[in-house]
């Protein structure tokens, strides 16, 4: 009978020999080969049910929000549109920015109960 060695919490399989290896190498100690780096994440805080983010709507409210970024995101085509539609008037950009502020001061169940919608 052959047994298995466990894995530890420190540790990985190589991505190539499939050797248990510390999880920090770089380089596979019985084949050699260089591991991959694992993929950077950008964590933009909790998400609502429908898997949309409140502070990702607070950025595109703020750098996009003139032309109504934010309102399709959320869901809220019809807005968006209007946003676009008097875009060059810079109503739309001033709203957005207020609403940027709002979406920050927004507590995350606030945003879930309104945005939050499947």
């Amino acid at each position: 009978m052959s047994e298995q060695a466990a894995k530890g919490i420190d540790e990985k399989y190589c991505s190539e020999c499939g050797a248990i290896i510390k999880a920090k190498a770089e380089i596979c100690p019985k084949c050699g080969v260089r591991q991959f780096a694992p993929p950077a994440t950008i964590n933009l805080g909790p998400v609502a049910a429908n898997g949309k983010s409140r502070i990702a709507a607070a950025l595109f409210a703020f750098f996009l929000g003139g032309f109504g970024a934010h309102k399709f995101y959320l869901g809220q085509i019809g807005l968006g549109i209007l946003y676009l539609v008097f875009f060059w008037t810079f109503i739309p950009a001033i709203v957005a920015f207020i609403e940027f502020i709002l979406l920050l001061t927004m507590s995350d169940e606030t945003f879930n109960q309104k945005y939050g919608h499947a």
